[in-house]
């Protein structure tokens, strides 16, 4: 486990670090996730082996800091993930970020593009989220106040999210969990997938096969995004599906 200050009161990101081969891979979990649970078989997987692999939990998350003062933007989770990896002297990373860290990883490259070569985003978020009380995602979180969600609706999130959610959700500072649901659900200006559409480093977009036609593929396509659909999974491509997710994703990372 290696760490970096990353806010002026002093509070660290935490990651786990495999050893191997320059430039470095940096995983980034999903809301209420943290990616040494989401990634490691992935980032031991023989396709994807031997490389510098930085398993990366956000601050709110995981194993890392949860300090009540930070507001938990989109844009404050990649300027912490920036000083992070500049910490561990990463640069032209390989992002490969899933769901919510899909949104910080675009973020990250436009707002620090050294940091970041190439993207693969699993089932990212793109697009500001309307709230949905009966929701287990960042819709359902952002639909309560912050102090309703903190004096109990935490508690009904809980129970709709199912166990295996939970089991990384309740590591997450609640506070670190809402504001960051409410900020993904708001989405930034631009919008994340102005921002992957006007990026020109490698972008690879991966989503399960099941859920169809990724609503704006054209554009992604048109503006050098591959959109790649893998069978036999849900929206936890990795746990799913780790063989089809770790082929989809050593191609992503073999594309010019």
């Amino acid at each position: 486990m290696r760490n970096a200050v990353v806010t002026p009161g002093g509070d660290r990101i935490r990651w786990v670090e495999l050893a191997g081969e320059e430039p470095a891979r940096v995983y980034v979990h999903g809301l209420g996730s943290t990616s040494p649970a989401y990634f490691a078989a992935s980032a031991t997987h023989p396709l994807l082996a031997g490389r510098r692999s930085l398993l990366v939990d956000l601050l709110g998350h995981g194993h890392s800091d949860r300090p009540e003062e930070f507001d938990y933007t989109l844009e404050a989770h990649a300027d912490a993930l920036a000083a992070a990896l500049s910490d561990a002297d990463v640069e032209g990373a390989e992002l490969i970020a899933h769901s919510m860290g899909g949104a910080v990883a675009i973020v990250l490259a436009d707002r620090h593009p050294h940091l970041v070569s190439r993207l693969v985003l699993v089932d990212a978020n793109l697009d500001p989220q309307r709230t949905v009380p009966v929701m287990p995602g960042s819709s359902g979180i952002a639909s309560y106040t912050e102090e309703e969600f903190l004096a109990g609706g935490w508690a009904e999130v809980r129970d709709r999210v199912g166990a295996h959610w939970w089991s990384t959700m309740r590591l997450a500072g609640r506070t670190a969990l809402y504001r960051t649901a409410v900020h993904l659900a708001a989405g930034t200006t631009p919008t994340m997938r102005e921002l992957l559409l006007e990026s020109k480093i490698p972008r690879t977009y991966l989503l399960p096969e099941a859920d169809g036609p990724l609503p704006g593929a054209d554009a992604l396509e048109a503006s050098g995004v591959a959109v790649v659909s893998v069978p036999d999974c849900g929206h936890n491509i990795m746990l799913d599906n780790p063989e089809g997710f770790a082929r989809a994703t050593a191609a992503a990372l073999a594309r010019d």
